[in-house]
């Protein structure tokens, strides 16, 4: 078998200042994505843990921790100390995590908005296991730097998934619930004053502005209707930003 990976990488120049990603049928039938490095090549399964591992026989390594923690809980005295992840397991949690970013970000390029809100979620779920049953401080929060930015990618694929459904106000649903969650992040991690300026809320705002004059004359009736109603109630803070999203859809 020829090691050699000139030919296929000839056959697929790389291309700079972009992603490079296509979608390719293995020789198992399945589907693969590949995405092309300036010195070769990473694939990865299309479903299932991107390298196509199952460690201990389950899909992943956290759906592996997550049952042994359940099963765990569920036979102890609630009194006992643990179960916890150790700092090998929460490095190879991290590991593990980091593929499937490589993934939900090759899959974005592809426009499968499913498959990144599904490893977005997941990847959420690993933080969330860290930060609870960690052993270590540092592994408890070495994730959480992240969080902003998966929720953000997270809200996205949602808002994408529900404009290709040609729901524009389920997508205008979407973007606002994530802009909530994100803020609710900031503040939960002392920094509630960064969320206006951070980039994840920035794009989830312009992605907000560009849907805006998508939406039909009927939200627009609806949105002067709330508009009234806080004028009544003397709610100016809220009739200020309804007033900017009409401007918007007429502008």
């Amino acid at each position: 078998m020829n090691k050699d990976l000139t030919k296929l990488l000839e056959e697929w120049p790389f291309q700079p200042g972009q992603i490079n990603v296509r979608l390719i049928e293995g020789d198992d039938g399945l589907p693969r994505v590949q995405v092309r490095l300036d010195l070769g090549i990473i694939q990865m399964h299309v479903n299932g843990r991107p390298d196509g591992a199952r460690p201990y026989g389950f899909p992943s390594l956290l759906e592996y921790h997550e049952a042994r923690i359940d099963e765990a809980q569920a036979g102890s005295d609630t009194h006992e100390p643990g179960p916890f992840l150790s700092p090998e397991d929460c490095k190879q949690l991290r590991d593990e995590a980091l593929q499937y970013y490589h993934r939900y970000i090759a899959m974005l390029v592809l426009e499968d908005y499913e498959a990144v809100a599904r490893d977005t979620a997941r990847n959420l779920r690993v933080l969330d296991l860290c930060a609870e049953y960690a052993e270590d401080e540092t592994d408890r929060t070495a994730l959480e730097q992240f969080r902003p930015y998966i929720l953000m990618m997270r809200a996205r694929a949602l808002a994408s998934m529900a404009l290709q459904a040609d729901e524009p106000k389920v997508a205008l649903v979407a973007i606002d619930d994530g802009l909530e969650t994100l803020r609710k992040c900031f503040e939960q991690q002392g920094r509630a004053d960064e969320f206006e300026s951070s980039s994840e809320a920035q794009l989830l705002r312009g992605m907000r502005g560009a849907l805006l004059p998508q939406l039909p004359v009927s939200q627009r009736a609806e949105l002067r209707q709330r508009l009234q109603e806080a004028i009544a109630q003397e709610n100016y803070e809220l009739a200020a930003i309804l007033r900017d999203e009409l401007r918007m859809l007429h502008e």
